[in-house]
């Protein structure tokens, strides 16, 4: 099959032209001007943008958490990505502590294989560093394609580890070109705040927040970036929220070390007043928390500046009843939020036509840095001939409204209800076939593959 898009604006991290793309199977074959050729299916794109199809580096579908599974599995979950213009998921094998990687990897792979939409790709998360495990990253990253690894400096009991445990495993993920990543939150301080706040009787949703202040992330991301220092691994943090951590980013710098920093598409849209809406609040309530306008203005500042390169959204909805479980404690509300849809329709109307970035800075950050970062590219992220044709075609006059009754998430409310934004993707092409055209799905689930990363080609 052959399509033929023409007369499109084509907007990549680099570049900003007006030409005709010819897809003859699942790549790019030709990019002209006036291009005449035969295809089987023809799209006008003229005063419309093509872009890279999205790339989410953060998402949880399907994941087992606080006595309920997040509610987006791999069917709807990419499904939804699609239909804003995400392509390409990297979701989370996350280890059971005493449990080996590939346990894990087998217990995931079970959940996605043939179920998915859009293409996918994994992290594995390390819950349990030992000499065991050890073992497995040599494999995972040469014959699974899975080369990054993420730790977790909170949720002691289940997730956390030590220090001692994680400059292990940059030591063994540096010697094997991989690259590891925190959630970079001091545990042991925000599970103080939350003992102090519940013996209080300060159980809402709103202490959840302010058991997370600034100095939680700030510390734990200085401290993940001396042990990154340390062994020289690849680093990189995820959903950055403060202008505390990217202080600490921006300190690291100075002598000349390059961590890769990720935010989410909540931090830069939505802030802290979410928590002053009672028990509705608990829709918001994930980890970090929402933080201050400031910390907003902090983490746009620091898009422009190349401080942080990726945008995510942390997409791990729950559906309201499993929120409903912590209506009287805080601490029992599933963390996490829908938002995987609304991704780069959020970013181009808060971001771009706002004037705080520029196209080519949204393409970068929604695609083609994660691609670099994360082994994926040129195949993906970019446009190109011979890159796999993911391609959206996006309408930038577009207005609509946010809410969970149009939403493609599995979840029961949506963290955007009511907000309107101008662009929406109109069509979406993946590896050559339409997949998305006005709303209409054109592919069926199973087309989706696994992505087979190689190591980062983006420069330290």
């Amino acid at each position: 099959m052959s399509i033929l898009i023409k007369n499109g604006r084509i907007v990549t991290a680099t570049d900003d032209y007006t030409a005709d793309i010819f897809i003859d199977g699942e790549t790019i074959s030709m990019i002209g001007k006036n291009l005449s050729l035969a295809a089987d299916t023809v799209i006008d794109a003229s005063g419309k943008l093509v872009i890279p199809g999205g790339i989410d580096p953060h998402v949880h579908l399907e994941m087992p958490f606080m006595g309920a599974f997040s509610s987006d599995n791999y069917e709807t979950g990419t499904l939804a990505a699609l239909h804003g213009g995400t392509t390409t998921v990297i979701d989370f094998v996350i280890q059971s502590q005493g449990k080996s990687f590939y346990e894990a990897l087998h217990d995931w792979q079970s959940r996605a294989t043939g179920n998915t939409y859009g293409d996918y790709a994994f992290h594995m998360a390390v819950t349990d560093f030992n000499p065991e495990t050890q073992l497995e990253i040599k494999d995972l990253i040469e014959k699974d394609g899975i080369t990054s690894f993420k730790t977790f400096m909170a949720y002691k009991g289940s997730l956390m580890i030590d220090d001692r445990q994680m400059v292990g495993l940059m030591n063994e993920v540096k010697k094997h070109g991989g690259i590891v990543t925190t959630h970079a939150t001091n545990g042991d301080i925000i599970d103080y705040l939350v003992s102090k706040n519940k013996e209080a009787g300060n159980l809402s949703p709103l202490y959840h927040y302010l058991s997370q202040p600034e100095i939680t992330e700030s510390e734990a991301t200085g401290r993940f970036i001396d042990m990154a220092y340390q062994t020289e691994v690849n680093s990189y943090i995820v959903h950055m929220t403060s202008e505390g951590g990217l202080n600490k980013v921006r300190d690291a710098q100075k002598r000349n070390q390059k961590v890769f920093v990720e935010t989410c598409i909540q931090y830069l849209v939505l802030d802290c007043s979410v928590y002053d809406r009672g028990f509705e609040s608990a829709k918001w309530v994930m980890s970090p928390p929402i933080r201050e306008k400031k910390d907003q203005a902090a983490l746009w500042a620091a898009i422009n500046q190349g401080v942080v390169q990726t945008l995510a959204t942390d997409h791990c909805p729950f559906m309201w009843d499993d929120k409903c479980k912590g209506e009287h404690d805080f601490t029992k509300i599933p963390n996490g939020a829908p938002g995987i849809e609304h991704r780069i329709e959020l970013v181009f109307s808060e971001g771009v036509r706002t004037g705080k970035i520029s196209l080519n800075k949204m393409v970068d950050i929604t695609s083609t840095s994660s691609a670099k970062i994360f082994g994926m590219f040129p195949a993906k992220g970019t446009i190109a001939v011979g890159t796999d044709a993911d391609i959206v075609i996006f309408d930038t006059q577009k207005k609509h409204i946010l809410s969970a009754s149009t939403h493609h998430h599995h979840c029961d409310y949506s963290a955007y209800e009511g907000h309107e934004v101008t662009g929406k993707a109109e069509t979406v092409i993946l590896r050559g076939k339409v997949a998305i055209d006005h709303g209409n799905v054109k592919i069926k689930k199973g087309y989706g593959k696994y992505v087979k990363r190689s190591k980062s080609t983006e420069v330290l």
